[in-house]
């Protein structure tokens, strides 16, 4: 048993509410596990923060539905509690393309593939429903009954009332609930409602909260004050498993225990996008894990064999990147010697000649792809199918990766021999050709991988690494 934190549509307070219940839990001193539906990386931030435990993504794009079922069975195991902040509202997903074999036809399988509630299904799951009443009354009862009743797979365990008004308000909201039979768990009032500061890409991340730990404070305060813990601790015990099934255990080659490989992993506050899943995987591959930051550090930790660049804000501090020239430089060094090196979304940014800031001005940074980033208003969103053009760092040509874009920046020129071609998911969109390979050492793309079901791409990455001496 645990809860889904789910929303009738985007911006309700999932977050505030989610957070709110995981700080009045860990000031009591309970152990949690917590997840977060879909391909985000900031919200997990804020978990783990919390929890001071990662937060798991649950993501079958990324990875499969087995893996949702693995992963969450595993890690829900670890902890007395366990809760999943869903994403967008709860039947908000993506169409799902699936074949029928029997008659070699594509057919369409879902329209709400990787949404909130393909996920409780998933995972058997009671779903809290977070309203937003800051403009409405009576209506709230039609609204709560049409997410009780579109899916009769889905049990909804109760609501979250949020950015309630006045005494007045608030009775009208249970009055009109009242025939529905459905627990109100919480209460939010208007003035209850604390904000985290957003930008181009969503929330600040936790890194750059000087004032954060008295933030989740208040949030303890109002969980403390505002749920029915009553009936909301039965909810979030999480039972143990008589059989749970295993989640990234490996086979690992022989070769990558002989010999472990240090990894330079760039997390800093320009960079910080990573799925604790990947980073585990590594491990489990044999990998020791080094993470430094090309903001504040002057070179590369001491002998490592490659380097990971995940996604994060580098045009936030591409002034501070280019004055650290040191590190710069020791990042084109490594890569034009030969060390193999992914890098994300940020991590592209950071690997090319320049990022150009929204105001226009120009910053140096490494140098290694012969293209600069131009920030622009222009959001580039949405899951990608992409197939891999050539033989490359990480995948053979032909091979076929499932990932995600989310970023407002592009590229002044393309490459040559772009690393894929890509479409949307959910249709054949083609989306066009993109990801630097050129040195061959190296893999740059705006495509975020999640390797929970694709283990042969790290196992490929670490390959490459041994080969580097130091």
């Amino acid at each position: 048993m645990a809860l889904i934190i789910a929303g009738e549509r985007s911006g309700v307070g999932k977050t505030t509410v989610t957070l709110t219940l995981l700080a009045s839990l860990r000031r009591r001193d309970r152990l949690v596990q917590s997840f977060k539906v879909g391909p985000d990386y900031i919200d997990p931030m804020f978990h783990q923060h919390v929890t001071g435990r990662a937060c798991r993504n649950l993501d079958p794009v990324l990875t499969s539905e087995a893996y949702v079922q693995q992963c969450f069975a595993h890690h829900s195991q670890l902890s007395e509690y366990a809760l999943v902040e869903g994403v967008m509202g709860l039947f908000d997903g993506i169409g799902h393309r699936a074949w029928d074999i029997g008659h070699g036809q594509e057919k369409q399988k879902s329209t709400d593939f990787a949404s909130t509630a393909h996920i409780a299904r998933l995972l058997d799951l009671p779903v809290v429903l977070v309203i937003d009443c800051s403009r409405l009354s009576g209506s709230v009862a039609a609204i709560a009954h049409g997410y009780c009743s579109f899916d009769p797979r889905i049990k909804i365990a109760g609501v979250v009332l949020n950015r309630v008004g006045s005494d007045r308000h608030l009775s009208l909201l249970k009055d009109s609930l009242e025939p529905l039979q459905l627990p109100i768990l919480g209460v939010l009032r208007r003035q209850d409602n604390i904000t985290i500061p957003d930008r181009h890409l969503g929330l600040v991340p936790t890194a750059e909260l000087p004032e954060l730990n008295a933030l989740i404070d208040r949030f303890a305060d109002l969980g403390d004050a505002c749920f029915d813990w009553q009936h909301l601790l039965p909810l979030l015990k999480s039972e143990p498993l008589p059989h749970p099934p295993p989640c990234g255990k490996l086979k690992l080659h022989p070769a990558y225990l002989r010999s472990p490989v240090r990894i330079a992993i760039a997390r800093d506050r320009a960079f910080n996008f990573y799925y604790q899943d990947n980073l585990d995987l590594l491990q489990q591959l044999g990998a020791e894990l080094v993470f430094w930051s090309p903001l504040e550090d002057a070179r590369l930790p001491q002998n490592v064999q490659g380097m990971y660049f995940g996604g994060g804000f580098p045009e936030v501090f591409a002034q501070q990147l280019a004055e650290n020239t040191s590190a710069r430089d020791a990042v084109k060094t490594a890569i034009m010697t030969g060390m193999p090196a992914i890098a994300e979304c940020g991590g592209l940014m950071y690997l090319c000649e320049q990022i150009i800031d929204f105001e226009g001005k120009s910053w140096s940074m490494a140098g290694v792809l012969p293209t600069s980033a131009v920030m622009g208003g222009r959001l580039t969103l949405g899951y990608r199918r992409a197939v891999a053009l050539q033989d490359n760092l990480l995948m053979k040509a032909g091979t076929t990766v499932y990932g995600h874009e989310f970023h407002r920046s592009s590229l002044t020129s393309t490459p040559s021999q772009p690393l894929f071609e890509t479409s949307r998911y959910d249709c054949e969109e083609n989306m066009g050709c993109e990801g630097w390979g050129l040195p061959a050492n190296v893999h740059a793309s705006y495509v975020h991988q999640h390797w929970g079901e694709s283990v042969e791409i790290p196992q490929q990455f670490l390959k490459d690494c041994l080969k580097v001496k130091y």
